[in-house]
C-alpha cells in the first residue's frame, strides 16, 4: 500500500502517526459541510445529544454551542479520536456536559430512548450494514428523537467514488440509499437535503 493510501485508510480508523496526522485536519476540513448540516436542526428542544463517529470531537463542540443547556455524549472507535475529542472538549467535560466514549456504533453501549438528537457527520461510510448501525440509533433515541447524518458525498460524485477505490472498506450512500436503510430500522418522517453547490447531503429522520 503506498503511503498515500495508508494516509487516507486513516479516515475510516485513525490509528498510530498517521492517524494523529488525519485528525489534525478533520476538525478543520469538514467544518463548513458540519455547520450546513447543523443548520438543518432545531434550534431548541435538544437535551441530551450523542454524536457517533466523533473524530476530533469538533462537531460534539458545535453541538455544546448550538445547545447550551444540553449534555452531549460522543462515541468513537478510534481510542486516538477519543483522545483527540476530549482534549477538544475539555472545558465542557469539566463543567459535566460532555463525554467522550470509546464504542462500536454496531454494538452502542449506551441506555435506551434517552437521547434527543444523534448525529452522524462523514463516518456512515464506514459503518458495517447501515439497517444494523441505525436499528443501533433507533433504540437509544427517546420518541419523536432527531437522527442527522451528514456526508460529504452524496453517493455519486466522482470525487468520492474514486476514494472508494483507495479506502478498503468504504461506502458512499445515495439518499435514497440513506432513507432505505432508515425505514428498515423503523425511522419515519425522513427529509433529505442536498448542498446547492457541493455534492453535500444531509439526511434528517425521526424516531
Amino acid at each position: 500500500m503506498t503511503l498515500m493510501k495508508k494516509f487516507f485508510a486513516q479516515t475510516k480508523k485513525p490509528e498510530g502517526m498517521l492517524g494523529k496526522m488525519m485528525l489534525g485536519t478533520m476538525n478543520s476540513g469538514h467544518a463548513k459541510m458540519a455547520d450546513w448540516g447543523m443548520s438543518h436542526l432545531p434550534g431548541t428542544g435538544i437535551a441530551k445529544a450523542a454524536d457517533l463517529g466523533c473524530g476530533g470531537g469538533r462537531n460534539a463542540g458545535e453541538l455544546l454551542k448550538r445547545y447550551p443547556d444540553a449534555h452531549v455524549t460522543a462515541v468513537d472507535y478510534s481510542h486516538l479520536s477519543v483522545e483527540k475529542a476530549r482534549d477538544y472538549n475539555k472545558e465542557m467535560i469539566t463543567e459535566g456536559r460532555c463525554r467522550v466514549l470509546q464504542g462500536d456504533v454496531s454494538e452502542l453501549d449506551l441506555p435506551e430512548e434517552t437521547f434527543d438528537l444523534a448525529t452522524a457527520f462523514e463516518t456512515i461510510y464506514f459503518w458495517p450494514g447501515l439497517e444494523r448501525c441505525f436499528a443501533q440509533v433507533y433504540k437509544i433515541l427517546k420518541p419523536g428523537g432527531l437522527f442527522m447524518i451528514c456526508n460529504e458525498s452524496d453517493g455519486t460524485d466522482a470525487t468520492s467514488l474514486r476514494f472508494e477505490k483507495i479506502i478498503e472498506g468504504m461506502k458512499n450512500y445515495t439518499t435514497e440509499e440513506i432513507g432505505a436503510a432508515l425505514k428498515q430500522a423503523g425511522f419515519s418522517k425522513i427529509q433529505s437535503y442536498h448542498h446547492p453547490s457541493n455534492p453535500w447531503i444531509t439526511v434528517l429522520a425521526e424516531k
